[in-house]
């Protein structure tokens, strides 16, 4: 399997570096004699699929404190064992689109959904460190890392009219402050651009300045939805992002490019690869469900939102907290509450095309909160490799698991240098593992009752602990570690 280059050259020659050494590592492990030495963990009997080193097949994985030591054609011994035999044994899922799990309850879905990090590209507080401490305060299930959002940096300098723009001199101030929150861990800058219309392009290709010196992702809900109004659609939007892109050199990703481009999306994936091929460094996500969420509230109901969702109406949208369908009057009540609502939109057949898309990451893009939300809150990873892959042959496995740990690690690894041993199943990688059922994972979560906990992933191993474990969660197990920025990282 051929995996695309996602970083500039500066970090693709140690990066390299660094996959060559645990492979050599791995090969000289397992040649030796693995079974003279007991490990804390051994996974046996496993179809071990490991994107880092094109590995397919049955194998014995041996784990020490959080790490993985070995991977072997031979059986180890341990303290303790799990027979994999007739499951995939895969790295941990390592979701770069989701809100923070603040509740046990979101957290939970995610852990039986196979995530083992969790990172919030969509963009956090100004107060990085703060909120890192509150994270490592509360303990985690999974590790966590955050960006700041141009929202919040809007917010920070008083502008709360997201029809406003920022002036000159508040982009200014506002590159000043990503920068300090960058430094306290921020992984990347957030943006909500289709949140904040009124938003210049001046201030947010200041921000992306900012992101290219600092060598960290810039992470869009680009300006516009859909296939209309013609001057201000999804294509011009996208545009927007590869011109920042280009003229800065900073790294760029258009988050849930299906429900952001749908209608245009085989030309927006086009225009993708045309400026890959160029040098820009531009990917984007992808979330396997036809249907987005967002508050009534948002720009994004502005008047002509059926258009803009390229035809739909009232009926299309679904309450959150009722789960029923609007009408008129619904809607009307729903936009003056803030309420959120699913909106159903998406070619099913595009949402194939993107997951199946070399240069596109599998992502979540949600929580569960009190029962309620997206399943793709709780069902996400599941869904991919049941229904995509096993059903519909969208992909096949080892390309939906290198597009749910490799891709998404490697995307990140520069600006987080922990993600460097993530996404992997090499000696010396983080013991970050899930095994799952190929022929019964499913999602369970739908749009009626999205609290349901993926079926058949039945270990979930975070730093080496077994957070999930044979389908049962373990209590008081937290394991999660904070994921830092290089200028936490720098300044500590």
């Amino acid at each position: 399997m051929k995996h695309p280059a996602a970083f500039r050259p500066s970090r693709v020659g140690i990066l390299s570096v660094l996959a060559l050494l645990w492979t050599l590592g791995a090969c000289a492990i397992a040649e030796a004699t693995p079974g003279e030495e007991a490990y804390d963990l051994v996974i046996a009997n496993g179809r071990v699929i490991d994107p880092a080193t094109d590995t397919d097949g049955i194998r014995h994985v041996g784990i020490r404190g959080t790490e993985v030591a070995t991977v072997s054609e031979t059986p180890l011994e341990g303290e303790r064992t799990i027979d994999a035999e007739g499951l995939v044994v895969a790295p941990g899922f390592v979701d770069i689109l989701a809100s923070y799990p603040n509740t046990d309850e979101a957290a939970i879905f995610k852990v039986f959904d196979g995530v083992t990090t969790l990172i919030g590209m969509h963009g956090g507080p100004v107060e990085s460190a703060e909120w890192y401490a509150e994270r490592e305060a509360a303990g985690a299930y999974h590790h966590y890392g955050i960006t700041v959002g141009h929202g919040s940096l809007r917010q920070a300098l008083g502008i709360d009219d997201r029809y406003e723009a920022a002036t000159d001199a508040q982009a200014d101030e506002m590159a000043e402050l990503a920068r300090g929150s960058l430094q306290e861990g921020a992984i990347g800058i957030g943006f909500g651009v289709a949140y904040v219309p009124g938003a210049s392009r001046v201030e947010v290709l200041r921000l992306f300045e900012v992101a290219a010196e600092e060598d960290v992702p810039a992470h869009l809900h680009i300006r516009a939805f859909g296939p209309v109004p013609p001057e201000n659609n999804g294509l011009a939007a996208l545009q927007e992002v590869i011109a920042n892109a280009a003229a800065t050199g900073a790294s760029a990703q258009v988050v849930h490019i299906n429900s952001m481009i749908a209608g245009h999306l085989e030309i927006a994936l086009d225009m993708i690869s045309g400026a890959r091929e160029r040098g820009v460094d531009v990917l984007a996500d992808v979330y396997p469900y036809t249907a987005a969420a967002t508050s009534l509230g948002s720009t994004t109901f502005d008047p002509g939102w059926q258009e803009r969702f390229g035809g739909i109406s009232y009926e299309d949208l679904q309450l959150v907290r009722t789960m029923e369908r609007l009408d008129a009057e619904g809607f009307r009540q729903g936009r003056e509450e803030g309420e959120s609502a699913i909106i159903h939109y998406m070619p099913p057949e595009e949402i194939e095309m993107a997951l199946a898309h070399p240069h596109v990451i599998i992502a979540s893009d949600g929580t569960i909160r009190e029962g309620r939300g997206h399943p793709r809150g709780a069902g996400t990873f599941a869904r991919v490799l049941g229904y995509y892959v096993r059903e519909r042959g969208a992909l096949t496995l080892p390309e939906a698991i290198y597009k749910t740990t490799l891709k998404p690690a490697q995307r990140l690894e520069g600006a987080a240098p922990d993600l460097a041993r993530k996404g992997r199943l090499t000696p010396g990688a983080d013991a970050d593992i899930v095994i799952f059922d190929p022929e019964t994972v499913i999602d369970r979560a739908d749009f009626t009752d999205p609290a349901q906990r993926s079926e058949g992933i039945l270990w979930t191993i975070v730093d080496g602990q077994v957070v999930v474990d044979d389908g049962e969660l373990q209590e008081g197990v937290r394991p999660g570690r904070a994921i830092r920025g290089t200028g936490a990282l720098a300044e500590s």
